[in-house]
């Protein structure tokens, strides 16, 4: 069973065929699906669900904390599984292929205090971008 399965059937969770099977499309290392992308995967291991349940569902796990929204540059929004790891996001510019990295040292105590102008810092969010190696046509 999926991470993101074992977490929700944890928090009771109802878990419906359609609900299963969008957990189980979400699950994995570096997944950052669109609705779209998750509607279609879904689609093909449960024919019968529709757009409207994915995007429902979709809805639910980023309200309960499980799934996080991503947003890049105004491309489509994107669903990211890896909601209790501290991690931010690499993104290539051509493609928009996702990547998560893991920071070494805590993000909040990097800003110096005089830049913080008076604000009580409580969240960060860094993204790296660049050209992947499928655009760029080098391997890594």
């Amino acid at each position: 069973m999926s991470d993101l399965l074992e977490r929700l059937r944890g928090r009771g969770w109802r878990l419906t065929a359609q609900r299963r099977v969008v957990a189980e499309v979400l699950d994995g290392d570096h997944v950052h699906y669109t609705a779209d992308e998750v509607h279609a995967l879904a689609a093909g291991r449960l024919p019968e669900i529709s757009r409207a349940t994915v995007y429902n569902t979709l809805g639910e796990l980023v309200s309960l904390g499980e799934v996080i929204e991503v947003s890049t540059d105004g491309r489509a929004k994107r669903y990211d599984p890896n909601a209790h790891h501290d991690h931010q996001h690499l993104v290539c510019s051509r493609c928009g292929t996702i990547r998560d990295v893991h920071l070494h040292g805590d993000p909040l105590t990097a800003l110096p205090e005089p830049e913080r102008y008076g604000f009580q810092v409580s969240e960060v969010t860094v993204t790296y971008r660049g050209i992947c190696p499928n655009c760029s046509g080098t391997s890594s």
